[in-house]
């Protein structure tokens, strides 16, 4: 990896990344998807974040394998773009390198997403979700289906997030 000090520009959803750290597209406690096109890794274009994000997702993906050595390797989604802006038709976020997609670990451990709640191991994907809100992240989105909770006001439940959580962390640089 090639760290650097790195920006958040703006707001997650109208902001620019400058100086980004770009995520691997694996590594042995990871892997990444691309929820477009459905497969592994996610490409390269989509993987880029603050160091400090980046930083701090490493930091979840290791506790938490730590934590859980049988469980399968976490799936990591979109971060942003390499210098952020608009994302495309799916993410209305994601923009200026603070927010990331994590899948929620499957019953059957495959590495994949999840296609419906009744497939996420809710034991794990609760630990995970609190992982993130211990690291600090501002606001962490989970699914309708899914029955994950966590403190009021940051894990908030969204529509479309019943296969993955959104985790969004504070701007360092506004602190």
């Amino acid at each position: 990896m090639h760290w650097r000090d790195s920006h958040a520009l703006g707001t997650q959803s109208d902001g620019r990344l400058v100086r980004g750290v770009q995520l691997p597209p694996f590594g042995s406690r990871f892997f990444t998807w691309d929820p477009l096109l459905h497969r592994r890794p996610d490409r390269p274009g989509r993987r880029w974040g603050t160091d400090y994000l980046v930083r701090n997702v490493l930091a979840v993906v290791a506790a938490y394998a730590e934590a859980h050595p049988s469980a399968p390797r976490l799936g990591i989604g979109d971060l942003s773009r390499r210098r952020g802006g608009p994302f495309g038709p799916r993410h209305a976020s994601h923009q200026n390198g603070l927010d990331v997609d994590v899948y929620y670990p499957r019953l059957d451990r495959r590495e994949r997403p999840p296609r419906v709640a009744a497939q996420i191991d809710l034991g794990l994907a609760q630990d995970l979700v609190s992982r993130f809100v211990a690291a600090g992240a501002l606001v962490v989105f989970v699914g309708p289906n899914t029955g994950l909770t966590g403190p009021p006001g940051v894990v908030q439940v969204l529509w479309n997030h019943d296969n993955h959580l959104h985790a969004r962390f504070e701007n360092p640089d506004r602190t």
